[in-house]
């Protein structure tokens, strides 16, 4: 599809409750995304490790949010939860900017590295996953249900850099 338009501008911002309505229709036309509940994101915008981003198309009226990723730190290891972006507006550098922002917070975090697993048959992520940096580290057996599938267990080394 290309890049958002000119008059568009991407903002990427915490997700606020009010998000909660666009996250789900998201989610659930991402045939690949964990189906979460409002109260699975209650429990994690709670936790004070956890940080759930939103992409915002301003130049729409309203500014709409087209894109989400939900991240969990312990220590210096975080672990990307989900992350989904509106199909029309895939492959517009949407999942990169969350992802490109998320670091920056994880890190001035203190997080050192990023962990995630993804469906084996996900070739649109894997990709994605594997320009951002990540390596296979394993496979878990029919992690996935519905249907069943093995899960590939990724991971990245944060870089002090990507704070700035």
């Amino acid at each position: 599809m290309g890049a958002l338009s000119h008059s568009a501008r991407l903002r990427i911002e915490l997700f606020s409750h009010h998000a909660f309505e666009a996250i789900v229709k998201i989610q659930n036309s991402s045939a690949q995304a964990a189906a979460w509940s409002e109260a699975d994101y209650q429990r994690l915008t709670a936790d004070p490790e956890a940080m759930v981003l939103v992409a915002v198309l301003e130049g729409t009226t309203p500014p709409e949010i087209i894109g989400f990723a939900a991240f969990h730190r312990v220590g210096e290891e975080a672990e990307l939860w989900n992350l989904a972006v509106a199909p029309q507006h895939r492959r517009q550098g949407v999942a990169k900017a969350l992802f490109q922002e998320a670091c920056r917070r994880l890190v001035r975090a203190g997080a050192t590295r990023l962990f995630l697993e993804v469906r084996a048959s996900n070739a649109p992520a894997l990709a994605f996953y594997r320009a951002a940096g990540f390596k296979t580290l394993t496979r878990r057996k029919e992690y996935y249900q519905n249907p069943n599938e093995d899960a590939l267990v990724l991971a990245c080394q944060l870089v002090p850099e990507l704070a700035n």
